[in-house]
């Protein structure tokens, strides 16, 4: 970070929201400028895209522990929570090309299906996840699983990022509630 230009946080509390908003006017050009060219990604190589999508993300999460902290209900929009969920789900798979990481999600074919209930999704707001021997694998779409965890997609993005816990009242979880729980340990945000 120092040898980032202006990547430092200005010592003058004042100057912090300026700062802040300057860096994200920064990457948004950046990103703007790259279009789809390759760079690198917390998944691999993929389009420059991709930071503007993880940035909102974030973004959107943090927006939620605000509104948490406040004792209001997180509320984002359903369709950025489900894409958040998804996200996180393909980044937890692209994880597992590391071998320690395989290991603790590693399985012998046990799934998790996460079904984000809110209306207007139109099938974009269910994903089935498969424990296998190399690490897991990542389909959207309804399933069948050994454990199913349904409810908002924001509920559901809160509880994969741990700000929520799997028996917040807006979840369901049906079957194994143990593999949830692995699933949740192992797969920390």
């Amino acid at each position: 970070m120092r040898e980032v230009p202006d990547g430092k946080l200005p010592g003058d509390p004042a100057q912090h929201a300026h700062w802040l908003n300057e860096g994200a006017d920064l990457v948004i050009k950046a990103v703007t400028a790259a279009g789809n060219d390759p760079v690198w990604t917390l998944a691999g190589l993929g389009p420059a895209s991709f930071w503007a999508r993880r940035r909102a993300h974030e973004a959107a999460v943090h927006l939620a522990d605000a509104q948490l902290a406040a004792g209001q209900d997180a509320d984002l929009p359903p369709d950025l929570a489900a894409d958040g969920v998804g996200e996180w789900l393909t980044l937890v798979a692209a994880g597992t090309a590391d071998p320690a990481r395989a290991r603790e999600l590693s399985g012998d074919g046990q799934s998790l299906h996460f079904h984000a209930t809110d209306p207007g999704l139109a099938g974009t707001g269910e994903w089935l996840v498969t424990r296998t021997p190399s690490g897991i694998t990542v389909q959207p779409g309804h399933a069948r699983a050994d454990v199913a965890a349904r409810g908002p997609a924001t509920s559901l993005l809160l509880v994969l990022t741990r700000r929520l816990p799997p028996s917040d009242p807006s979840v369901e979880i049906l079957g194994e509630q143990a593999l949830l729980t692995h699933w949740l340990q192992h797969t920390p945000f």
